[in-house]
Formats: structure tokens, C-alpha cells, sequence
């Protein structure tokens, strides 16, 4: 019998690539004034050409603004505005943005069947490194953020980025701090194992050989209900992308036809994955973006539509996504 591995079929909308954030090893961003914010009418445009390809899960992923930018308001009221168009759709709406005032996200799960941020490192050597120029980067400002989600109840996805200037001991700490937090609330749902990819012809500092090693030990450092999620398209090394589900990943991520943080770095078809898969007696199974047993974390309308879209899924044969 086949194992299973998921993935969430995914499209993903970018509100702005602004970001006053400065990382040196952004692939994603735009400095401050060189972007614009999308319309309702653009995102209205681009949901309606996914109808042939029944993606359930819309990314919205948006570049940070500073808590105290005159257009913050604007910039979240947009946010705001997409996922409620995202369920008029028919679709589910994860949003990842940055982190969020106590208020935000409380208006924010009104309208998500779950949030993400990247907790990415614990190591404060890169608050003077990497990070130096990213104010929302410092370490306890993400902790608290997943620690807020849980306090308010909201199924979360967080994870961390290899390769950036951290050593193996942030490695370990970082997915105990995570343990830690689902141990006090019990909402994080997936943690994303993901080395950092530059440009192709740039040599990235972290050797994909140690990806199985480190999903051996973050499963055994995080609890048995934290989903292991590794990316394919940068795990470019297919038996290394099987060792790492034998060492204990179980789920793929979002799959559509862009990786807005990794634009160079493309999925491999859907097709071409499940039979890598297969051939080594895995199962690739399409999953939503929350987790069944949060559904009665959802305010009602959104259990609903969580529920809807999962029958979809199972009962509709016809049911496929991005090949």
C-alpha cells in the first residue's frame, strides 16, 4: 500500500512587492515607492481565469509595511478586501503578510481559514547580519506573533530558512522554540523546512545533502501533530526530495504554476511529481490549507466554506489541479 504525501493546490495573489524590510537574500521585494498596491479588479481578473484549474487555496503574500506607515491602513484594508473576494470565489484564503498588530489578526481570522509567518531563524546574530536592515526579522517580534496566534486561536503555518548565516545549533533551537509554542496553544499546523535558493548561478550556502538529516531531526524535536512540509521545486535533487520523506516530511506545500518567492526556481509538473512519487510508493494527495481538526476554530460561515471545498475535492473526479 502507498504512503501519503500532500499538497495544497495553490495560487497565490501578491497585494505589493513593497517591503520595508531589507534582507539581503530576497528574491521577492521591491523598495518602498517602486510598486503599486493591486486593485480588487486586477485580483477580481486573475481568480477568474483559475475556474478550469480548481485550486482551493489562494496565497495572499504580500510585501511588509512598517506598523507605522501612513499607508498601512490602506495597505491592510486591501488585504482585507482580497480574501473576502477569495471566498465570494469559492476559494480559501491563507494569508501570509508579515507580522500583525493583536487587532489585524483578529479581523484577519474573520476572513482566513488559517495565517503563516516564516519564523525563519532564533539566531540574533542575524539581527546584525542578514537581517540588519529588517526591523520585523528580530526574533522575539516572530515569536510573539506565533504565540499571539495561538492565544487567539487561529491554525498557523511557520518555518524556517536555511542557509542565511545561522549554524546548526540555531538550527535545533529554532524547531524548540516552535515546539514550545504548540505546546502552550497547539494551532501550528505545518512547519516549512526550506533552504535558502538564490539565483541558479549563485551557490547557495546551505548543501541540499543535509535536508534529509535535518527533517530526521525536526521530527524528532517537533510534536507528532506538526506536519513536516518541505518545498519540491527547491529540493532540486530527487533522491534527496525521497530521503527526505523517508526521514519524515509528509506534505509538499502549495503547488501552482509560480513560486513568488523563488520565481526562478518552477515546480515540476504535477504529473512528473506523482509519478517520482509513485515510483517510490508514495500517494500525492491534494489537501486544503487548514487542517480538519480546526475546523471548530473557524468562525461558522468559514467552516462552511472549509467543509464545501472539501467535498468538492473528494467527490469530484474530474478534480484537477495545476498539471
Amino acid at each position: 500500500m502507498h504512503k501519503e504525501i500532500t499538497y495544497s493546490p495553490s495560487y497565490t495573489i501578491v497585494p505589493t512587492y513593497e517591503c520595508f524590510n531589507r534582507c539581503s537574500y530576497c528574491n521577492f521585494r521591491v523598495h518602498i515607492g517602486q510598486g503599486n498596491l493591486l486593485t480588487l479588479e486586477q485580483a477580481e481578473k486573475k481568480l477568474d481565469q483559475l475556474r478550469h484549474n480548481q485550486v482551493s487555496e489562494i496565497l495572499i503574500l504580500s510585501g511588509e509595511f512598517h506598523p507605522h506607515s501612513a499607508n498601512r491602513k490602506v495597505w491592510f484594508e486591501r488585504i482585507y478586501d482580497l480574501c473576502l473576494l477569495v471566498l465570494e470565489k469559492g476559494y480559501l484564503p491563507h494569508t501570509n503578510v508579515g507580522p500583525l498588530t493583536k487587532r489585524e489578526m483578529e479581523q484577519l481570522k474573520q476572513v482566513n481559514i488559517s495565517l503563516g509567518l516564516m519564523l525563519e531563524q532564533v539566531a540574533e546574530s542575524l539581527e546584525s547580519g542578514v537581517h540588519r536592515y529588517s526591523p520585523s526579522k528580530k526574533v522575539n517580534l516572530r515569536l510573539e506573533q506565533l504565540n499571539l496566534a495561538g492565544k487567539l486561536k487561529i491554525p498557523f503555518t511557520t518555518g524556517l530558512l536555511f542557509g542565511i548565516g545561522e549554524d546548526q545549533i540555531s538550527w535545533w533551537k529554532s524547531l524548540e522554540e516552535i515546539a514550545k509554542v504548540w505546546q502552550k496553544w497547539g494551532h501550528i499546523q505545518e512547519v516549512i523546512l526550506q533552504p535558502h535558493s538564490p539565483e541558479p548561478f549563485q551557490q547557495s550556502p546551505f548543501e541540499l545533502k543535509n535536508m534529509p538529516y535535518l527533517v530526521k531531526r525536526a521530527r524528532e524535536i517537533l510534536p507528532d501533530e506538526v506536519t513536516i512540509q518541505i518545498p519540491p521545486n527547491l529540493i532540486t535533487n530527487p533522491q534527496i526530495l525521497l530521503e527526505c520523506l523517508d526521514m519524515g516530511a509528509r506534505d509538499l506545500g502549495g503547488i501552482g504554476p509560480i513560486d513568488e518567492v523563488n520565481p526562478t526556481y518552477s515546480h515540476v509538473s504535477l504529473n512528473e511529481l506523482t509519478d517520482l512519487l509513485d515510483s517510490a510508493g508514495w500517494k500525492l494527495k491534494p489537501r486544503l490549507p487548514i487542517y480538519e481538526r480546526f475546523y471548530d476554530w473557524l468562525p461558522e460561515s468559514l467552516r462552511r466554506s472549509a467543509l464545501w471545498r472539501s467535498s468538492i475535492e473528494k467527490t469530484d473526479l474530474n478534480f484537477k489541479p495545476f498539471s
